[in-house]
């Protein structure tokens, strides 16, 4: 029996008239009726019982057709699945995204977006730091990742860089600095700082030091978090002041002050990473909503120098903003 038999059973059991059935599949009448009667020779039974001009469905006709139906429509069904999972419109999409870059816009767009135009794919997040995002990226466990440089690029790993920021001091609101519209890194000098661990964010914070020790000082740094989001907490508290991405400056406002300081160069990178032999199509569809939510089509690649991936030491192809 093939799935044929059952479209010219249900065709004639619609039309319960031979001829139209036929001319409604675009068959010969001839062709149609011995498909109909090498049909009923496989089951053994009679499905119709020719009266008139017509026929009718026998008992047996109407049980088979319920069936016959079902097994039609979830052909059907499958046959939309395949071609929706064929153009990326249907399985399973993991996207990775660090903690800082949950508060990005362009990141939280995007996830938007993309459910808007993709709604059958299931999108599986997860919170990690950037080198345990990237490992997850090798092993296979994620398809993307948002995450912030610099970091340690494997070579079957594709990194896009999506957006700049400018790293700013957070201070607590009743902080001498928060009354100054623009401060300078020698302002920083005699405060106690809250940053990262080198373990958790390799490159940002030690960047951050740098960045203070060209100034002509070595920060104090009395506390170190895990999270950024953290770290903001702890300057609300008054335990002391830090230097983030200019995103965060929408966490904790109503306590903390975020200035701009006038001689830190440092910036802070926002990209997307993917594996490079990623046939997916439901990850193509995923660059592709990115692409018009950062208004960027074509995403920039930045080419790495060495596995060490470092914009801020290597300004080479860097993005304007």
């Amino acid at each position: 029996m093939e799935l044929r038999h059952l479209r010219y059973f249900v065709a004639v059991a619609d039309e319960l008239h031979v001829t139209r059935a036929a001319s409604r599949l675009g068959i010969a009448q001839p062709a149609l009726t011995q498909q109909i009667k090498s049909l009923e020779r496989e089951l053994q039974v009679n499905l119709f019982a020719r009266s008139g001009r017509g026929v009718t469905l026998t008992s047996a006709g109407e049980a088979f057709l319920l069936e016959a139906r079902a097994i039609l429509a979830h052909v059907a069904a499958a046959t939309v699945k395949a071609r929706d999972a064929a153009l990326g419109l249907r399985g399973r999409l993991s996207i990775g995204f660090t903690e800082s870059a949950s508060f990005h816009p362009l990141v939280t767009q995007s996830f938007q977006a993309f459910r808007l135009a993709c709604p059958e794919v299931e999108l599986h997040l997860q919170e990690g730091h950037s080198p345990g995002l990237i490992e997850a990226l090798t092993r296979g466990t994620l398809d993307f990742a948002f995450v912030r440089p610099p970091f340690p690029l494997d070579p079957e790993v594709q990194f896009d860089i999506l957006a700049e920021e400018q790293m700013m001091a957070a201070v607590p609101l009743d902080h001498r600095l928060a009354a100054k519209t623009q401060i300078v890194l020698a302002d920083l000098s005699e405060e106690r700082f809250v940053l990262y661990p080198r373990a958790v964010r390799p490159g940002l914070s030690d960047s951050v030091v740098a960045a203070c020790q060209k100034s002509g000082f070595e920060p104090m740094v009395v506390q170190e978090t895990p999270q950024l989001s953290s770290t903001i907490n702890l300057v609300a508290a008054g335990m002391g002041i830090s230097v983030v991405p200019e995103t965060m400056r929408q966490v904790r406002h109503e306590t903390v002050s975020y200035r701009q300081v006038a001689d830190l160069e440092l910036k802070a990178y926002l990209g997307l990473a993917g594996r490079r032999d990623n046939p997916s199509p439901i990850a193509a569809n995923f660059r592709s909503v990115l692409g018009v939510c950062s208004r960027r089509p074509e995403v920039i690649p930045y080419v790495a120098q060495s596995r060490n991936f470092s914009p801020n030491i290597t300004p080479k192809n860097r993005p304007s903003r």
